[in-house]
C-alpha cells in the first residue's frame, strides 16, 4: 500500500514527498510487524500430521487418533491431521520424510525412527508403558502346558508359530529374544515356517482358529479382548506372561518447532500429560489407549530395545 501512495506523490507534486510516511500509511515498523504476523499465521495453519503403527483393527485406530486429534487441536490452536499407514515400515518411513509429524510408535519402531531422523524425541508414554508385557497364547487342543519360567519356552519346539507384524516389539522383537535365551531357534525349530500375522487382533483370531498352535501378542489387547468377552477361552489360552519392558511411546519430529515457533514439541508434550481421567472427554481418549494417564519418556528409556533390535538384526 505505501509503494502505491508514493506512486501516486511522484505523479501529482514534488512537494507532496515532504509528508512524513506515517501520514500516507503503516510505518515501516507496523508493517515488518503485520507482515511477520501474517506470515505465522499462514505457517500455523499447516496441519500437525499424527499417526500410529497399525497394530490393531483399523477403524479401532481410525476412532481412537481423530477423538485424540480433535483434542490436540484445541489445546495447541494449529490444525492436527491422523493419518493412517499401511504397516510399522510405513509409519517409520513416514516420519523419517516429514509426512508424519507425531507418531505412536512401539518400542522397536520408536528407535528406528529416531535413528533415522536426528533431533527426534520420545516425548510420552502411558502409565501401562513403564513395565510392558507379551503373552503367549495356545489353542486349547494343542496340550501345551503353562510356562512357568523362560526355559520352558524350549517345549514350544515343534509347534506351529506366530508372531505379529515383524517390526513389533511386544509381538516380535521381545518374544523372539526370549525364546532364544530358551535355546529356541525360530527359524529351525518351530514345524513349518513361523508366521507374521501383522497385529495382535489377527495373532488371537488364528490361534483360536487353529490355523497356529502358538502365538504372542500384546498384553493390553489381550486383556481388553478377555473383558470384553471376544475371546473364546474354551478355544485359546494363555500359557506366559513375559517379564517386563518400555514399550509404546510418543516421538515427535523435531521440525515441529522450526515450523510452529521454538518450545512447541513441549507444548504437544503438555498437552499429552494434562490428558485427565477425571474429565470425562479426557477418560474417553485414555480409555480408547487402555491408560490411566500419560507420563514422560525420554530416548534413553528404550536403550534396552535398541540392544536387542540390533542383536536380533532389526537394526542395522
Amino acid at each position: 500500500m505505501v509503494s502505491i501512495h508514493r506512486s501516486w506523490i511522484v505523479g501529482v507534486s514534488s512537494l507532496l514527498l515532504l509528508l512524513p510516511l506515517g501520514a500516507c500509511g503503516t510505518s515501516a515498523p507496523e508493517q515488518g510487524a503485520a507482515e511477520e504476523t501474517s506470515g505465522e499465521t499462514a505457517t500455523n495453519t499447516i496441519p500437525l500430521t499424527a499417526g500410529a503403527i497399525p497394530d490393531q483393527d483399523p477403524e479401532l485406530l481410525q476412532r481412537l487418533y481423530s477423538s485424540l486429534a480433535d483434542y490436540l487441536e484445541a489445546e495447541l490452536g494449529v490444525p492436527v491431521e491422523y493419518k493412517p499407514v499401511t504397516d510399522y515400515a510405513a509409519a517409520v518411513t513416514a516420519f523419517r520424510v516429514g509426512d508424519l509429524d507425531l507418531v505412536w510408535f512401539g518400542a522397536l519402531t520408536g528407535v528406528q525412527a529416531r535413528l533415522q531422523l536426528p533431533g527426534a524425541e520420545a516425548i510420552a508414554q502411558r502409565d501401562i508403558d513403564e513395565q510392558f508385557h507379551s503373552i503367549f497364547i495356545a489353542n486349547a487342543n494343542s496340550g501345551i502346558e503353562e510356562i512357568q519360567e523362560i526355559g520352558d519356552l524350549a517345549q514350544l519346539k515343534g509347534r506351529t508359530f506366530t508372531f505379529g507384524s515383524e517390526s513389533s516389539t511386544s509381538g516380535r522383537l521381545m518374544p523372539q529374544a526370549y525364546l532364544e535365551q530358551a535355546g529356541v531357534d525360530i527359524e529351525n525349530d518351530f514345524r513349518g515356517e513361523v508366521g507374521f500375522s501383522g497385529n495382535h487382533d489377527a495373532i488371537l483370531k488364528l490361534v483360536e482358529a487353529g490355523t497356529y498352535e502358538v502365538g504372542v501378542l500384546n498384553e493390553q489387547v489381550w486383556l481388553d479382548r478377555l473383558a470384553a468377552g471376544a475371546v473364546d477361552t474354551d478355544k485359546v489360552v494363555q500359557i506366559w506372561r513375559t517379564p517386563p519392558y518400555f514399550n509404546y511411546h510418543w516421538v515427535i519430529s523435531p521440525e515441529v518447532d522450526e515450523r510452529y515457533g521454538e518450545g512447541f514439541s513441549e507444548r504437544v508434550q503438555a498437552a499429552l500429560l494434562a490428558l485427565d481421567p477425571a474429565v470425562p472427554e479426557h477418560k474417553e481418549i485414555l480409555d480408547l489407549f487402555g491408560a490411566e494417564r500419560f507420563i514422560v519418556t525420554t530416548n534413553e528409556n528404550y536403550a534396552e530395545i535398541e540392544a536387542v533390535g540390533r542383536k536380533i538384526g532389526k537394526i542395522q
